[in-house]
């Protein structure tokens, strides 16, 4: 009976325990980059970089952003949904949901535009990057170029240690953005002033 009873609390602990979730890295096009050696036998990604993606990866998937595979069937059975307005997502959508998806805006655009792409595609989406490169219409093997200067800014954005900054090429001084109002200074947009 202790023996039973032993065997329960140790069960109990190990699922109460936070685990670390698991993921297929065969999958992962940021995982085979990584794996993979350039001419001068160093990684083609930096632990940085790949973590940057996956961590990308990650907010992408907790967001909810993922496409879907099928209908969506739950408005539907939702009874917050009425005639005239739209739709009521209220509990369906949690928080961290809401969370991970501000994450995902906000790492895209301190990305930028052109850059956003690229790790939407091969972060998120999976796609190789042969396939990134033509939906793009870039030319042939300069996707993993592209690839690398979006991965080092989106791991300048997470902070993450080991990603190459702006003052690298300047001896490590640091970049003073210089404008011309005071500390407090926000500009005003005079709508009246064309």
């Amino acid at each position: 009976m202790s023996d039973c009873r032993s065997r329960r609390a140790a069960a109990r602990s190990e699922a109460a325990a936070p685990r670390e979730p698991e993921r297929d890295l065969s999958e992962s096009p940021l995982a085979w980059l990584a794996r993979r050696k350039d001419k001068d036998g160093r990684p083609m990604l930096s632990d940085a970089e790949f973590d940057a993606g996956e961590k990308l990866r990650a907010d992408f998937w907790f967001a909810q952003m993922t496409p879907r595979v099928t209908a969506n069937w739950s408005m539907l059975l939702s009874a917050g949904c009425s005639q005239r307005g739209a739709p009521d997502l209220g509990p369906d959508v949690r928080d961290s949901a809401i969370a991970a998806r501000q994450r995902v805006r906000r790492a895209l655009s301190a990305v930028g535009p052109d850059l956003a792409g690229v790790l939407i595609d091969v972060c998120c989406h999976l796609k190789g990057l042969e396939a990134s490169e033509k939906a793009s219409g870039w030319p042939q093997r300069s996707g993993k170029v592209i690839l690398r200067i979006a991965l080092g800014q989106l791991a300048r954005h997470y902070g993450i240690a080991g990603a190459p900054t702006g003052a690298d090429h300047l001896n490590n001084k640091p970049v003073r953005v210089r404008h011309w109002g005071a500390d407090d200074y926000r500009p005003q947009i005079m709508p009246d002033a064309v």
